[in-house]
Parts: structure tokens; sequence; C-alpha cells
């Protein structure tokens, strides 16, 4: 799945038409990188792509520090018929114990009770602080088998990402598309990365190919260029030079542009490339 990334201009009709053919070109779609957003703009992007696409292949972020605000965000995506939701553990207190994030996800779920849809747990420890557990994981879908579907791993740690996969009935997706390479043998059941935006079609032939050496080593090394620059910014700019749309490489801050002359360049020779391979 490739997380989609949001044009930032003032005209609404406009960005929304970007952000619908940029979803378009993915073969699974993943809509989670909306914390910069206000409730209110996220339920917007929500209905947008919901109205435009097939919601039944996405998965859409709901998870915020409040839980008025998730709670509203989850029923509505299963309102607009999407296939999941991903949710942010409530990431401003801390340290926090299992047993309160248990108490969190079991009020969400008694919550959102007349609009039952799966829910995958975020976890994101760089950003959020907080880390689920496996053994957390695992007590959830044991207690809550018909809503808890598996998790979205961003911590980069392929060994914990292999414990969760070891929760039977727990599908899990890492945050690197070279992990499609130990897909089956780790029991993964995708991943969800920011870069796969770039080059979906590596992703898509190392899924079908895990054995596919050439793929891998294409996918490994596109991943690793993109990423020796700020992600979302780079990977924006990259969105921005294969659309022809230069208003994709704006973002809100904390993050900026990319301006240094150094990392312009690599990213042109990237997208460079890209379009002579086709």
């Amino acid at each position: 799945m490739a997380p989609h990334r949001t044009p930032r201009h003032n005209h609404r009709a406009q960005r929304m038409q970007q952000l619908l053919r940029q979803c378009r070109i993915r073969f699974r779609q993943n809509l989670k990188r909306s914390n910069a957003l206000s409730s209110l703009q996220r339920s917007a992007v929500m209905a947008a792509a919901a109205k435009g696409l097939d919601g039944g292949r996405m998965m859409v972020g709901t998870g915020t520090p409040d839980f008025e605000t998730t709670i509203a965000l989850t029923r509505q995506a299963y309102e607009l018929d999407y296939a999941a939701a991903l949710v942010l553990p409530p990431y401003y207190y801390k340290p926090v114990q299992d047993e309160g994030l248990f108490a969190w996800f079991d009020q969400l779920i008694r919550e959102t009770a007349e609009t039952p849809i799966g829910l995958y747990l975020y976890n994101f420890p760089q950003l959020t602080g907080i880390e689920f557990s496996p053994a957390l994981a695992a007590k959830l879908i044991q207690m809550f088998p018909e809503r808890i579907r598996g998790a979205k791993d961003s911590s980069g740690n392929l060994d914990y990402a292999r414990k969760l996969a070891r929760i039977p009935g727990f599908a899990v997706f890492p945050s690197n598309e070279a992990a499609f390479a130990e897909a089956e043998k780790d029991s993964f059941a995708g991943c969800i990365s920011a870069t796969v935006n770039i080059d979906p079609q590596s992703s898509a032939r190392l899924w079908k190919g895990q054995s596919d050496q050439a793929t891998l080593d294409r996918v490994r090394s596109l991943r690793q260029a993109i990423a020796a620059h700020p992600l979302i910014p780079a990977v924006k700019y990259l969105v921005g030079k294969r659309t022809g749309h230069a208003v994709w490489g704006n973002v809100l801050p904390p993050n900026l542009k990319i301006a240094e002359a150094a990392s312009l360049d690599a990213l042109d020779t990237i997208a460079a490339e890209l379009t002579s391979a086709g």
C-alpha cells in the first residue's frame, strides 16, 4: 500500500481532484498521513476519496489523541464503506501502560459497535513515543476478533514486526517495501510505505515474485536514495515531478520543502531515472 500524499494549495476542488488522480495509480490505497489536518479537513478528504474511489480497497487513518474525534472519524470510515480504519494510540500522555491502551481501544470498539469497521493498530513509536507490545496486540485480537485485524508497523524493526505476525489471525504491514521479499516466510500481509508512491510497479512486481533479486535490489536502492532526504517532502517533490504539478511539493509546517541544491539535484536524478525506465 502507498500512503497518499495530499496536495497543498488554496483551491479545494483542484486539490481533491489531484489527490484522486494520485490515488488511482495505486494497486491498493491507504490514506493515513493526516495528522497535520483538522478534523473537518480529514473528514472532507475521507468523503472526497470515498466518492471518487473504491473505498473497499482503502484503509483510512482515524486515530487522534482525543477520543471523540477518533470515534467520529472511525464511524465515518464505516459509513463511507472504507475497508478498515488505521488507529494510532492516544499519543499525548506518556508513558502509558498496556492496560491503559487496552481500555482506550475497548472503549473505542464499544462506542463504534453500530459502525463495526475493522481496526488496524498503527505502530509508529518514533512519532508517538508509544509501542504496541506484542502481548497487547495478542490480547486485543483475542478479546475483539471481529474488529481487530492487525497492525501497520512503522517502527522499521522487522524483528518486532515478525513477532506481531506470529499472532494468529493478526495481519502485519511493515513500512518498508523491501520486506516484500520476506513476506511469505515471515507471514507479512503486505507493506504500507510512503516510497511506494514513487515506483509502485516495482513494489507490485516484488510482491508477486518475492525471490526476484533484481527487483529487490531496485526497490531497496530506491528506498534508500529517497530516505537519504526528509521523507515526506522528498516523496511529495517526486510526485510533483512525475505528475507535472509542482503543488505536490508544498508541505505544512513543521515540515519544510526541499530547498538544498544537492538534495534537489539528487531527487531530480531519481525522477529522471524513473522516467527513462518507464
